[in-house]
């Protein structure tokens, strides 16, 4: 299967450029740094060690942030290479990396090209966060001899049943890594299952992320035009979870006067589609992306854009994470949490199980199965202000403990593949 992905890559070369090109069409791509996605750059490499750290998206590489912070802290001599496959993370990560992290585009897993990226960048060390398992990345490194780590390994029961269907391919790659750390318990079962039978368990990378940061004036001046109005949010929602939410909303304002639903679903670019159904019934909806501001009078504010959930989190002590009342697996609820923000989930939470989990034993978040129990639980948390202000304590004071702990542990499974010191 590895060879029969190899020869298709090799051979798909036109159909990967007319991918591509539909990709830069469609706004996925930049424009200017389209090379970088076949492996070609106009940046330098930095003289000296470079580690080079793989991220999917805007998630993974925040979390991956206080770990080169860590790392470059013990070796001040390692410069860091950070990829993403996604425009919104990097413009993210322009305005956050420190001057000894440079930022490019992953390219396509083609082996050309692929190859090409190895040539210019030359790895002394490669990091893959969580879930990015690409043949060709994968192969053309280790045939490099560049010492593989896999951080945060993340396998759900889902995944699981996907990749067990390729057991000899997977077992084949997972073995390329030098180092597995699952990312829980659940996942390092299953990845050990798949034939990483080294991986090991040192604790989940998100929970050493920082807390997302926000621009104070523009946070006053949200706060400002929100007033005293009860206002809660609904994060990092999917399709299908809109309804829901809007249905609650319609429930919780004829308890609560006045009550603000801000709504920040999880693809900024549905914002359109969501304010025209969110509208019915006269309801009056503004949106974040035409810096409209949720004075008096509005029912919905909506927070469809990029890169702000520091900001939106902080209006809000009660927040329901989207993902979970669909079957999509859930989202980090790391973020609010780390803000003091009392949680509401649904169901549907694979992907963040052992984390939702522990939150819930903590006190710090709370199923509910339904549109109906989450208008509920809201309700509760707007009346009762003194229970959400401890749930949200209990939710910041779990992601203190594991901050410091998970790195140290990450390190210390890291450091023997570090690059010699010269």
């Amino acid at each position: 299967m590895i060879a029969l992905y190899r020869l298709l890559t090799l051979l798909g070369g036109p159909l990967i450029d007319l991918l591509l090109f539909w990709r830069l069409r469609a706004g996925k791509e930049a424009p200017l740094r389209i090379s970088e996605r076949k492996g070609l750059t106009g940046a330098i490499r930095p003289e000296g060690a470079l580690v080079w750290v793989h991220a999917a998206s805007i998630g993974e590489a925040l979390s991956g942030l206080p770990l080169m912070r860590k790392m470059h802290d013990l070796r001040p001599d390692l410069n860091f290479l950070i990829t993403t496959g996604t425009v919104s993370s990097a413009n993210i990560l322009a305005r956050q990396l420190p001057a000894y992290v440079m930022h490019q585009f992953v390219p396509f897993d083609r082996a050309r090209w692929v190859r090409c990226f190895l040539a210019h960048w030359r790895p002394d060390m490669a990091i893959w966060i969580e879930s990015e398992v690409w043949p060709n990345m994968i192969l053309e490194t280790a045939a490099r001899g560049v010492p593989m780590a896999l951080v945060n390994g993340r396998m759900s029961a889902r995944s699981y049943r996907r990749w067990r269907l390729w057991k000899t391919g997977i077992k084949y790659m997972l073995n390329k890594f030098d180092v597995v750390l699952a990312r829980d318990a659940q996942s390092l079962e299953l990845i050990r299952n798949l034939g990483a039978s080294a991986a090991i368990c040192v604790g989940d990378l998100k929970q050493a992320a920082d807390p997302l940061g926000a621009d104070e004036a523009e946070l006053a001046r949200l706060q400002n035009a929100i007033g005293a109005r009860p206002v809660w949010l609904a994060a990092s929602t999917h399709a299908g979870e809109e309804a829901i939410v809007q249905k609650a909303h319609e429930n919780l304002r004829l308890q609560f006067p006045g009550l603000l639903t801000i709504l920040a679903p999880r693809h900024a670019e549905r914002g359109l589609n969501i304010a025209t159904d969110l509208s019915i019934n006269g309801r009056r909806v503004i949106r974040r992306s035409k810096g409209e501001l949720p004075s008096s009078g509005v029912d919905f504010y909506l927070a469809d854009t990029m890169g702000e959930m520091g900001l939106i989190y902080r209006l809000t002590t009660i927040v329901f994470m989207g993902g979970s009342l669909v079957p999509h697996g859930g989202q980090n609820p790391l973020e609010p949490a780390r803000l003091g923000c009392a949680i509401l989930h649904g169901p549907h939470i694979d992907n963040f199980s052992t984390i939702y989990a522990e939150l819930d034993t903590a006190g710090a978040a709370r199923q509910i199965a339904n549109g109906d129990m989450l208008a509920d639980a809201v309700a509760g948390l707007l009346r009762d202000r003194q229970t959400a202000a401890s749930r949200g304590r209990a939710a910041k004071a779990y992601t203190l403990r594991g901050y410091d702990r998970v790195l140290e542990h990450i390190i210390a499974a890291l450091e023997p593949l570090l690059p010699v010191k010269k």
